[in-house]
């Protein structure tokens, strides 16, 4: 069981000045990586031969607790867990509970996850419990061969089960996609039949330039979420709304079966102007941008001292050093903007 000191509850400290980075934007969503293992291969995420991280090198449970309660201190309301897959990690429903005594005070409003659905149909039933509420499963493929062939090593059956525990147990499910070039232009209406007659939404997530399998492999790879879009227009009539979850996704909603498809388009269209959110890894880096190299330390302030003023002060460093924005382009024929660091890494 987790036991968090109370000098890092958020529930248990003043009320302190929100976080802004120095472009006047509220950092108030955090992304934390507990776990930078997987037990897939995505060809777009990772390389086959992946080296993780030493397990000594990862911060305990009990560290990422009082790291994401100091951030909830100081304004965080959404919490999402992220991986590599956050679901392979020892032990990670413990961190879930100790996390939803931030749902139960009121700091925190929305606690959720990412994953490949791999290990979700075990773990649906206590999420629902510690009090999540949704969460993301990605998915690009329905095709059982297709999906072993871009996952290296995965399978579909277990994760379509873990998506239909996760519906069992009252939580909402939305799919994530990644488009790739030669691939998704045959995946697109299987996936949006699927999804209405299932219950989903769907967001598709234009191919970000990252990773150790280089660039000319991404470019490749690139599909601009204009085209699928336009395959869209030619079979359904496409609603644009103007809500938002707070994230990066633009919706529409196909007027023929009323469900919501969300576009994220880091690279055709950016929205770097009202980014919300920073990264935290399962080391304690702090990435205040997912398409800069640039990353906080958190971890010496975390362990040098217990004291809370001392990694609060880290924090807001770290926050004034945001970017105004990322350099990802494939305009000019040649990724710009490159990042080395996987996914995986860094947290999806």
């Amino acid at each position: 069981m987790l036991q968090s000191p109370s000098a890092f509850d958020a529930d248990a400290s003043p009320v302190r000045a929100p976080l802004r980075d120095g472009f006047c934007r509220s950092v108030c969503y955090l992304r934390v990586s507990v776990t930078d293992r997987c037990d897939f291969r995505c060809s777009y995420c990772m390389a086959d031969r992946v080296q993780f991280l030493p397990r000594k090198d990862l911060l305990s449970l009990e560290e990422l607790d009082r790291l994401c309660s100091a951030f909830i201190g100081m304004g965080v309301t959404k919490l999402r867990v992220t991986g590599g897959e956050p679901l392979v990690r020892r032990d990670i429903m413990g961190f879930f509970r100790a996390m939803s005594r931030h749902l139960a005070s009121g700091a925190l409003r929305e606690l959720t996850l990412t994953t490949n659905g791999s290990q979700l149909s075990r773990h649906a039933a206590d999420l629902a419990a510690c009090g999540v509420r949704r969460v993301n499963v990605s998915l690009d493929t329905l095709d059982a061969g297709r999906f072993a062939t871009l996952t290296r090593r995965g399978q579909l059956a277990p994760v379509l089960e873990g998506i239909a525990a996760a519906r069992a147990a009252g939580l909402r499910v939305k799919i994530n996609t990644v488009a790739l070039h030669g691939f998704t232009e045959d995946e697109l209406f299987p996936l949006v039949d699927w999804c209405a007659s299932e219950g989903h939404d769907l967001t598709l997530i234009e191919l970000m330039p990252m990773g150790e399998e280089g660039a000319e492999a991404r470019i490749g790879q690139f599909l601009p979420l204009s085209d699928l879009r336009a395959r869209l227009a030619e079979r359904f009539t496409l609603e644009p709304l103007t809500e938002t979850t707070g994230g990066p996704a633009r919706y529409v909603r196909l007027a023929e079966t009323g469900q919501k498809i969300g576009f994220i388009t880091p690279l055709s269209h950016n929205f770097c102007e009202s980014c919300n959110r920073v990264r935290l890894t399962c080391t304690g880096e702090l990435y205040t941008c997912l398409g800069q190299e640039g990353a906080s330390d958190l971890r010496s302030a975390l362990r040098d001292t217990p004291d809370a003023t001392a990694l609060e002060s880290a924090i807001r460093a770290a926050i004034a050093l945001k970017p105004r924005g990322h350099d990802f382009d494939y305009s000019r024929g040649v990724p710009q903007g490159v990042m080395p660091r996987g996914m995986n890494h860094t947290g999806g």
